[in-house]
């Protein structure tokens, strides 16, 4: 089977191949006989019903500075030339990116599009895993200065962090004393015209932050990602390392948990954060990563697996 494949997604000349996880998924796609066409999000047009974009056909390889080969343009019509679309751009999960979710959900019944863009849109990572509060620390969503105190006062040190951010991105600490607790909150208040997201402080994220990926709500793997020295943050793009690592069975139970809605939802590609071994943090949807070091240390392939599920989809479509 060979599909027609349109990734929608950041400038490729701008990507860190040795660890993206869409080049990733464009290096095994092309495996396996599968067309590649890139194009930007804001080239998306909608007339009389049609979704189209301009976009780059394009070769990919594992060589740096050197790692993919554009032909000349086209216009991709993708509710009828493309088989598949992979909505791959990076947040801010901004006006932008819910735009284009609006835009791929009117072919979403003719293109497999990964994850589904309306439910993209309806599971953002910070709101979404709030259906799985018995799995959480303990969680505050307000813009309140006092109920964050009241929050601190309760449970000692906390975490602030913005409801649609990523990344790592704007993470806090703030200490029993609650010194700058005021200020961060008058900060983030003029950033954000959203709630902010206040949790209890973890210590145990000290030994790591699971990321943990499914496919199609069945386990893929997972890596432990440890903060640097002085850090709180373990995301790998603010300095966090990759280890080895294996599930608890509350992790476990955890992925079970959320199995169901995720294929309900056809949200094939997740990853999810869990500190400790037990508190999950966050369900992501929008732009997935981790599959490289996940495959560096097991010995998978879970692009391949990802690409399985795609085809059994485009599959079902088709019969």
């Amino acid at each position: 089977m060979s599909l027609v494949v349109a990734v929608q997604m950041d400038p490729l000349d701008a990507i860190n191949i040795a660890g993206d996880s869409t080049f990733a998924l464009m290096l095994s796609a092309q495996a396996r006989g599968h067309r590649l066409f890139h194009y930007a999000p804001e080239d998306l047009n909608y007339s009389d019903g049609r979704v189209w974009t301009t976009a780059h056909p394009v070769s990919v390889q594992r060589v740096e500075g050197n790692h993919f080969r554009f032909e000349n343009p086209v216009s991709l019509d993708l509710g009828d030339e493309a088989d598949v679309v992979l909505m791959r751009q990076d947040p801010p999960f901004d006006l932008g990116y819910i735009t284009a979710t609006h835009l791929l959900e009117r072919i979403a019944d003719r293109t497999v599009v990964v994850n589904d863009p309306a439910n993209v849109r309806n599971a953002p990572e910070k709101v979404f895993v709030l259906d799985y509060a018995e799995f959480m620390p303990p969680t505050l969503i307000t813009r309140s200065l006092d109920e964050a105190r009241a929050f601190l006062a309760k449970h000692g040190e906390i975490v602030i962090k913005p409801l649609h951010g990523n990344g790592g991105k704007a993470i806090f600490k703030v200490g029993s004393d609650g010194a700058n607790l005021s200020a961060l909150i008058e900060v983030f208040n003029t950033a954000w015209r959203e709630p902010h997201m206040v949790q209890a402080f973890l210590p145990s994220v000290a030994q790591g932050d699971k990321r943990i990926v499914l496919v199609d709500g069945e386990i893929a793997g997972a890596i432990n990602r440890i903060p640097g020295e002085g850090e709180i943050r373990s995301n790998l793009a603010v300095g966090g390392s990759a280890a080895k690592t294996e599930l608890t069975e509350r992790e476990k139970a955890i992925c079970a948990a959320l199995a169901p809605e995720l294929k309900k939802r056809g949200l094939l590609f997740v990853g999810i954060d869990v500190i400790g071994g037990e508190w999950l943090t966050e369900i992501n949807v929008t732009s997935p990563t981790g599959i490289v070091a996940i495959d560096k240390f097991n010995g998978t392939d879970t692009g391949a697996l990802i690409w399985q599920a795609i085809e059994r989809r485009v599959a079902q479509r088709a019969g």
